[in-house]
């Protein structure tokens, strides 16, 4: 069965720090890319940042220079640290998974984000950055 359960989200002020993980289980996690979405109240889901089975990675314009994805393979565990937050950042953030030769990865990745039959999703947790 597969599962992908997010945690770490919470409350924090502008320019404070978060670290979601994101736990993954029944799959071949090394074999899969992995990335971070979010969708803020009234707005489509976007993409975040990937990291792909290579460990190569890629970033939003909005966050890039404040957020670093990494994946430990060994824990089956993907990780997102946010630095430098803004009230801009606040959203549900998911995580999801889609295997590595499935084309989903590439330059053109933020496509994934409207597409839940796509891979794996969570359930989400919750960011919410006051000013």
């Amino acid at each position: 069965q597969v599962q992908l359960v997010e945690s770490g989200g919470g409350s924090v002020q502008t320019g404070g720090s978060l670290r979601l993980s994101c736990a993954a289980s029944g799959f071949t996690y090394s074999m899969y890319c992995m990335a971070w979405f979010r969708q803020a109240p009234g707005k489509e889901r976007e993409g975040v940042a990937r990291i792909d089975d290579d460990g190569s990675t890629a970033y939003a314009d909005s966050v890039k220079g404040r957020f670093t994805i990494s994946r430990d393979n060994g824990k089956n565990t993907l990780y997102l640290q946010m630095n430098s937050l803004t009230p801009e950042d606040t959203a549900m953030y998911y995580c999801a998974a889609v295997h590595g030769v499935s084309g989903w990865c590439s330059a053109s990745w933020t496509r994934w984000a409207n597409r839940p039959d796509v891979g794996y999703w969570g359930q989400g947790t919750q960011v919410t950055v006051s000013s």
